[in-house]
């Protein structure tokens, strides 16, 4: 299954929380804290409240001037970093 036929969750030992327009979040069991710039961070919102990364993507697309493309390859990429780092399950819809 595709990527985008896929919902993303932020784990529930992770503590994100937005200063001065930046996210920073927090694995709680790792210990490890990972920052995201204005755009990471308008991604991560978006990515983590709605029902899936294809209606994501749809919505970002509206939002920043880019190729779609390029667009979804930067979201799965986003996604893919935040699956290593132990901050999001990407579940099945």
């Amino acid at each position: 299954m595709e990527m985008t036929e896929k919902r993303v969750c932020a784990r529930p030992d992770v503590l994100a929380r937005e200063l001065q327009g930046q996210l920073v979040v927090l694995n709680l069991d790792s210990e490890t804290y990972f920052g995201l710039d204005s755009v990471g961070t308008r991604f991560w919102t978006v990515l983590t409240s709605t029902p899936s990364v294809r209606a994501a993507v749809d919505l970002l697309r509206d939002e920043f001037d880019v190729d779609p493309a390029d667009l979804e390859a930067d979201v799965c990429d986003l996604i893919d970093r935040l699956k290593e780092e132990g901050l999001v399950d990407v579940v099945d819809i």
